[in-house]
């Protein structure tokens, strides 16, 4: 299903029909597809409503016409998800975020705690590490250099926006300041953290500034796993999951 949330048209997936809803929030370089059949599996085993959808600029939504700013993230957090939210008719969901979809979940659920029932945050960041910074300057040599461009216009209708839009923010040093930290602190729902000993784009400091502030808090780290862990030990991540959501919802 597509809708319009501030201004800009965004596509939107739904399996499964039981409440509390999950819904789920894709990494920096994602959309809708690029989730696979995670969605589905997991309405299947929780019996919960699972909702995807691809932000601004990415997937089949709205290609981004402009650059992106410093507080993109803080603006898809307090603006645009509950926005969506509210058109979707989905109250108190658990939020499955990765990556900079986690930062988002995080950064609502900071500003909105009582509008939130769990989250999970796979790989999230709360602030700009160096090995973020310098895997994204290589993630930049390798969309010029390898096929990295082909791949990514399989998921996207505009693969060179949707990178740029992506690459060049993380890269401006207006964004080396950037810091969600204090969101953490107001978040009071049950929060599982997901993060492979491998990740080329986070350490598990960012694991850590949450837990510091955030009550109620389990980690999953997964050994071998770079940044997708969802996608490098999916049985491990599904099963994972679906016991949280269980457990929180019961």
């Amino acid at each position: 299903m597509t809708v319009v949330v501030d201004g800009r048209r965004l596509e939107t997936v739904r399996h499964g029909g039981a409440q509390p809803g999950i819904v789920m929030l894709h990494e920096g370089l994602g959309s809708i597809g690029l989730w696979r059949d995670l969605p589905q599996q997991l309405a299947a085993r929780t019996g919960h409503a699972v909702v995807a959808y691809s932000r601004y600029g990415y997937g089949r939504s709205e290609v981004l016409h402009d650059g992106r700013e410093p507080d993109y993230m803080h603006h898809e957090g307090e603006v645009v998800l509950p926005a969506l939210l509210a058109q979707l008719g989905i109250a108190r969901p658990i939020l499955f975020g990765h990556s900079d979809g986690a930062s988002i979940a995080l950064i609502y659920a900071g500003t909105f705690p009582d509008a939130v029932h769990a989250l999970v945050l796979e790989a999230p960041h709360v602030f700009v590490e160096d090995l973020s910074v310098r895997s994204i300057a290589a993630a930049k040599d390798a969309y010029a250099a390898t096929d990295l461009r082909a791949k990514l216009a399989r998921w996207h209708d505009d693969a060179d926006a949707t990178f740029r839009g992506w690459n060049d923010i993380w890269l401006d040093p207006r964004f080396r300041d950037w810091n969600i930290e204090a969101y953490a602190a107001n978040v009071t729902c049950p929060v599982l953290l997901i993060q492979g000993d491998a990740d080329e784009y986070g350490t598990t400091a960012q694991l850590d500034a949450i837990s510091a502030r955030v009550a109620n808090a389990e980690r999953l780290l997964v050994s071998g796993a770079g940044h997708s862990v969802h996608r490098d030990a999916p049985g491990v991540v599904l099963d994972r999951v679906v016991a949280f959501v269980r457990a929180v919802t019961r």
